[in-house]
């Protein structure tokens, strides 16, 4: 019987899907394409400036199967997610997505929840309530915020957004029961699996109640 590592997990060589894994960078773990990617995104972390320029493919972060790139910690407990977020060229698909993102694992029909800023400045929270539901969303009123935020308590999921200077606004809470650890992140989709878009986040933050993962 074979065997291959991948992410320092053992898996039998009869598994269909499987995740590839790079290096850790910045203050996440890992990164990698979920779902079906034909065009393989990648990272880059500025380490002078803090900020991470994401790439990522994919048809869609949404119905009951996602595709995109991300880039993650393990975390269990309350989380709380911030990032300043833009889009780089006028894009190909106008609902392209830059994602903050809590995910059950890297299943593509994973349970998650998602704050989606889209090329065309629709923002949303978008959530998974369990793997292989029907994705649902609730939006912002806000039309392309600078500033998004995903926060986690128990099961409750509420997205803020903000515009340059002003103050997080709040949309939801939804919720989603995800068991610990989960998958914390960043991630960008193209929209159209023979694409790649490229988002920059920065000002990245993971707060927990006990640490705060923040790149200076």
């Amino acid at each position: 019987m074979n065997i291959v590592r991948i992410c320092g997990l053992a898996a039998l060589m009869v598994v269909l899907v499987v995740v590839v894994c790079s290096a850790a960078v910045g203050i996440f773990e890992r990164d990698a394409d979920v779902g079906d990617t034909p065009k393989t995104g990648a990272i880059e972390f500025n380490a002078d400036t803090g900020a991470y320029r994401v790439t990522g493919g994919g048809a869609n972060i949404w119905a009951k199967v996602d595709a995109f790139h991300f880039a993650w910690r393990q975390i269990s407990g309350d989380v709380v997610v911030t990032a300043d977020v833009k889009f780089f060229g006028t894009g190909a698909v106008d609902h392209r997505k830059a994602v903050l993102m809590i995910r059950q694992n890297l299943d593509r029909n994973a349970a998650y929840a998602d704050v989606a800023l889209h090329g065309d400045g629709l923002t949303s929270l978008q959530f998974r309530p369990s793997a292989g539901a029907e994705t649902e969303e609730q939006r912002s009123t806000l039309n392309m915020p600078a500033r998004i935020r995903i926060a986690r308590w128990g099961n409750q999921f509420t997205m803020y957004a903000a515009k340059e200077g002003e103050e997080l606004a709040p949309t939801g809470p939804v919720t989603v029961v995800l068991q610990d650890p989960v998958y914390v992140g960043i991630g960008v989709c193209s929209h159209d699996a023979n694409t790649l878009e490229t988002a920059m986040f920065s000002n990245v933050r993971i707060e927990t109640a006990s640490t705060v993962y923040f790149f200076k």
